[in-house]
């Protein structure tokens, strides 16, 4: 027999809405805690600018995002739908391949109303704590603010869908790559003092209202450990984690990881042994290292398509192959300096 269980989702962006969907047709009880005014996440535009742009100061107006006026997706419309909501079949104005970003808000809009999603977030409504209640029982107490006033509530789960864009890496946490005082050091001792320093060290991975008594830690961007990206062995499957990918096929791993989440929760797919589950997180890290990679890339997928086929057995789903033949040949045409000619390539092998 199927488990109902309680469930908050931390964050309405693209993760926080699949995840809601999934856990709902699982016939979950779904709360979803989203900060700002409105579902969208990344997606949701804001003119405004922090006043301290590197996020040292704890204390700033936090505006969410790394969302700028002119940006286009680096995705081609059809590699970012869902397998039953396809952006390529909708209308918002903008037909170009790489659309805007108000183009995919709209979509997630459609895509929320469509699957009565929306009425399931909490607006303005900010996760200050998630907290392990009892690891036996495992049950979870959620504290959140609404416009400055405080509630905690009891979840038999929790799915974190904050995303991994909002929090700047500025090179002063880089050992060594810039100093305090703004001067910076090269290899061979020579330092300069500079005018202007531009950032382009990414963003952290960052779950501050996240307490786990240190079974879930953040080391150099990578949250874990987790198993397939997705579950902390020790808290599995109660607490789970979506979105954490990055340069992959996003929207369709998400629905993946959704899905599997709210089947999982539902007792419809089992997981391995806690031991099993780590020694596959082991094994992960230390392709990882053996590849010469930082512990940074541990969430990177590129054009592995390992993942999505694991995934997509597990859940018994057929992918369209064609998805991830798409995602190669885009990857292809980045790296082999055919970006300029990549619309009528696109359009001439793919028919789109």
């Amino acid at each position: 027999m199927a488990t109902s269980l309680k469930v908050a989702v931390v964050g309405a962006g693209v993760a926080g809405l699949i995840a809601a969907r999934e856990l709902q047709r699982e016939s979950h009880q779904v709360v979803v805690f989203e900060k700002s005014h409105r579902l969208g996440g990344t997606w949701a535009y804001d003119p405004r600018v922090e006043s301290d742009l590197l996020g040292l100061d704890q204390n700033r107006e936090i505006i969410h995002g790394s969302l700028y006026k002119s940006l286009r997706t680096n995705l081609p419309r059809q590699l970012m739908s869902f397998t039953d909501f396809k952006f390529s079949d909708k209308t918002y104005g903008d037909e170009r391949l790489f659309p805007g970003h108000e183009e995919v808000l709209k979509f997630l809009e459609d895509f929320a109303g469509s699957f009565e999603v929306t009425e399931l977030i909490r607006f303005n409504t900010a996760v200050t704590r998630v907290e392990l209640v009892d690891s036996d029982i495992i049950e979870f107490e959620v504290e959140s603010k609404t416009n400055g006033v405080n509630a905690v509530e009891v979840f038999d789960a929790v799915v974190v869908c904050n995303g991994h864009n909002s929090e700047p890496r500025p090179a002063f946490d880089i050992p060594d790559c810039i100093n305090k005082d703004g001067t910076i050091t090269f290899e061979d001792g020579i330092s300069i003092d500079a005018h202007i320093i531009f950032h382009c060290t990414g963003y952290k991975s960052h779950v501050p209202f996240l307490k786990t008594n240190g079974i879930v830690s953040v080391q150099e961007k990578r949250i874990g450990p987790l198993y397939k990206l997705v579950f902390p062995p020790q808290l599995a499957p109660r607490l789970s984690f979506v979105g954490l990918p990055e340069k992959s096929l996003t929207f369709l791993i998400i629905e993946c990881q959704s899905k599997w989440i709210a089947k999982t929760l539902s007792t419809k797919i089992s997981l391995p042994s806690k031991d099993q589950m780590l020694r596959d997180i082991k094994e992960h890290h230390g392709d990882i290292e053996d590849d010469g990679f930082p512990k940074a890339y541990t969430h990177f997928l590129e054009i592995e398509n390992d993942y999505i086929d694991w995934m997509s057995t597990q859940l018994e789903m057929n992918v369209d192959k064609k998805f991830t033949d798409m995602f190669k040949y885009l990857i292809h045409c980045f790296r082999s300096g055919n970006f300029d000619n990549f619309m009528n390539l696109f359009e001439l092998k793919y028919g789109v």
